[in-house]
């Protein structure tokens, strides 16, 4: 049981770490809003769509959906929409000066905390054929130590990653920093969007 926890805490680890939009969106509210309390729901936002993927996975009903060629085109397409739009509107939001990035009101973190995490599926496939796949080689309680592995990951990363994004600007006098990752997080919004169109 100890193993399989273990085994989901590395492979959840190796799937978070790279950056990707739902990293960076994490990390920008911690770096905007005037305190760090005021990014929770963004992160509480992203910990439970995590949840909700990782269990679908682990369950296989994700797997099962993605075998529907309409729903699976319905998903990307959507997906590779969504993808291109917020690559534009945070590429135009780096305009350089700090006093641009204005924080998001709570229930605004919670829609793209959610959109980012929901309608990226290049995140779902991950999720599914990572995740949901290796889940395969357990059963009972190893299996549901090997869930709460990748979960527990999941809560560790956002709220590291919004604390990290909160001392990151107070180190980050002139704004340049936020500016840099912004325009770094619209290339991978739009890398994802094309690698997305090709899979289709």
């Amino acid at each position: 049981m100890t193993t399989a926890f273990f085994y989901g805490v590395t492979l959840a680890f190796g799937l978070i770490l790279p950056l990707g939009i739902q990293n960076v969106f994490i990390f920008n509210q911690g770096a905007t809003q005037p305190s760090y309390f005021r990014a929770v729901p963004s992160v509480i936002t992203a910990f439970i769509c995590d949840v909700v993927l990782i269990l679908l996975a682990v369950l296989g009903v994700s797997f099962i959906v993605l075998t529907i060629p309409w729903l699976k085109n319905l998903i990307f397409g959507v997906g590779i929409i969504f993808l291109g739009y917020m690559g534009y509107t945070t590429w135009k939001s780096s305009g350089g000066a700090r006093a641009v990035a204005k924080p998001l009101s709570a229930k605004a973190q919670i829609g793209f905390a959610a959109s980012v995490s929901l309608l990226n599926p290049h995140a779902l496939l991950d999720t599914i054929g990572v995740i949901g796949t290796n889940s395969l080689n357990f059963l009972g309680y190893d299996k549901f130590a090997y869930t709460t592995g990748c979960i527990f990951v999941s809560l560790c990363w956002f709220v590291g990653l919004s604390i990290a994004g909160h001392y990151f600007n107070k180190m980050d006098k002139t704004g340049q920093g936020s500016v840099i990752i912004n325009k770094i997080s619209a290339l991978i919004m739009w890398g994802v969007a094309v690698y997305l169109i090709k899979q289709l």
